[in-house]
């Protein structure tokens, strides 16, 4: 969660990554009008861009949360706790 990541959409423009997800793929939302994510799965070749709602966004971001909190990854936890909230 140090570097920023961005991933260009071909209809939404720039797309802002909240946070990496335990099972390998990332939360991301739309850099201009906070109100669009999206759930990005990496794939061997390509990657799928699945629209979430923001009830479904804060379900996965709290997910990641109780993982964190699991493996005792408190500086992680803490800033995404932060982004929750903005959420």
């Amino acid at each position: 969660m140090t570097a920023e990541s961005y991933l260009n959409h071909p209809n939404f423009g720039l797309l802002y990554r909240i946070c990496r997800l335990g099972d390998g793929s990332e939360l991301y939302m739309t850099l201009y009008a906070h109100r669009l994510f999206f759930h990005v799965h990496y794939l061997a070749e390509s990657l799928e861009i699945e629209p979430v709602s923001r009830n479904q966004a804060r379900t996965l971001v709290e997910m990641h949360l109780r993982e964190l909190r699991r493996l005792g990854k408190t500086e992680e936890y803490q800033k995404l706790q932060q982004v929750e909230k903005q959420m």
